[in-house]
């Protein structure tokens, strides 16, 4: 289980595939302030009816950041960040109040202060802290990818003494006695990682671990149970089952995040999308593309201003050929992405992979070789309108 894999864990996936509700779960698993609502949260669940001794035993301390906004120099961008960390850090403080012998210092200036006090505070009592870090690479994608490549802004950013690297430094600290016991972060790509990998190096990454394939997404399975019971309120008929599976097999199913599983995993919004349409319009959707996905089509253009990377998409949709690579890359850097040009396979396919626009295929006769394909038809338009 999580516990076991490691205190310091990066999980990846690509857009909207369920990651901020695996960290909602978590945090309702683990907060020492939600002991009372335990059994009507997990009581009818496996993990609720044998919980590990840890269970609501940990402050959490939660960031997302997707709060911070991207536009602006590297001066407003560390503004917004600094907020939205002091912005937590004050919530933490009115939430465990009672736990709390001593009152937690929120300076707006510093938020170096802030965390420092709020370590402070949490050592005074029996009670360890658990962080979790929603989309920690969302703002810096942004800036890195956004419609103006603000490549300089982002190496302020994750550089040197940038404030990304320094808030990231600070919480390495935090983890040798200082009361930061664990830590979850989930991101769609290592790349914002491997900038600030000198100050922060201690993640351990599981995204490839084949445990924890289906931890986030649904298996066929899952869906199949859904339809049958969106079948039996609504009065569809039960024939119309194979029928939703299959089409939705076709349009959403395809993404296998470690080799050794056989079993594919289905995007959860667009599976969510799906039993929507049919619950509350009685038929399939007309549009089978939920629109929170489109904006990923912004990451199709980045690569696009490559020739490399141009001729890699115009492959996998003419040809139907899956794009074979030695291994996808855990780490690569900015200047590994801005030198695409003379970027093999390897670059390529890993980005395309994180970004959930390429998937692990079935095994090729080459054993060396690891093939990347397109996961289903909605992804496959977005290439199609790419072109």
């Amino acid at each position: 289980n999580l516990e076991e894999a490691g205190r310091h864990l990066l999980f990846l996936r690509p857009r909207r595939f369920g990651k901020s509700l695996l960290l909602s779960m978590l945090e309702n698993y683990y907060d020492v302030g939600r002991q009372a609502e335990f059994e009507a949260i997990f009581g009818g669940l496996a993990i609720g009816k044998e919980p590990t001794p840890l269970h609501n035993r940990y402050f959490i301390l939660k960031w997302d950041f997707s709060c911070v906004n991207p536009r602006g120099g590297v001066e407003r961008i560390e503004r917004s960040l600094f907020n939205h960390v002091n912005a937590s850090i004050e919530a933490f403080a009115r939430r465990y109040s009672g736990f709390l012998e001593d009152e937690i210092t929120v300076t707006y200036e510093d938020p170096f202060i802030s965390w420092k006090s709020l370590l402070s505070v949490v050592s005074q009592t029996p009670y360890k802290l658990y962080l979790l870090i929603d989309e920690y690479d969302n703002f810096a994608n942004e800036v890195m990818m956004g419609a103006y490549g603000q490549y300089a802004t982002y190496r302020d950013l994750v550089q040197q003494d940038g404030p990304m690297k320094t808030l990231f430094k600070g919480v390495k600290a935090a983890t040798a006695g200082e009361g930061l016991e664990r830590i979850f972060i989930t991101g769609v790509s290592p790349i914002v990682m491997s900038d600030i990998t000198s100050g922060y190096n201690i993640a351990k990454d599981i995204h490839f671990d084949p445990v924890f394939h289906d931890l986030c997404g649904f298996t066929e399975g899952e869906i199949e149970t859904t339809l049958e019971e969106i079948v039996q309120e609504s009065g569809v008929q039960k024939e119309r089952v194979g029928e939703a599976l299959s089409m939705m097999r076709s349009y959403y199913n395809g993404y296998r995040f470690a080799p050794e599983r056989a079993e594919k995993v289905y995007n959860p919004t667009l599976a969510l999308y799906f039993f929507d349409q049919v619950v509350r319009q009685g038929r399939y959707p007309r549009k089978m593309l939920d629109a929170n996905l489109a904006p990923d089509e912004t990451k199709l253009e980045y690569l696009g201003r490559a020739a490399s990377g141009r001729q890699a998409i115009l492959d996998l949709v003419q040809r139907n050929d899956p794009l074979e690579v030695t291994e996808i890359v855990d780490r690569f850097k900015l200047e590994e992405m801005l030198e695409s040009n003379e970027q093999d396979n390897e670059f390529i396919g890993s980005f395309l992979y994180y970004f959930g626009m390429l998937t692990q295929g079935e095994e090729s006769g080459n054993p060396l070789k690891l093939p990347l394909v397109i996961p289903n038809l909605v992804i496959r338009g977005l290439y199609v309108e790419r072109i």
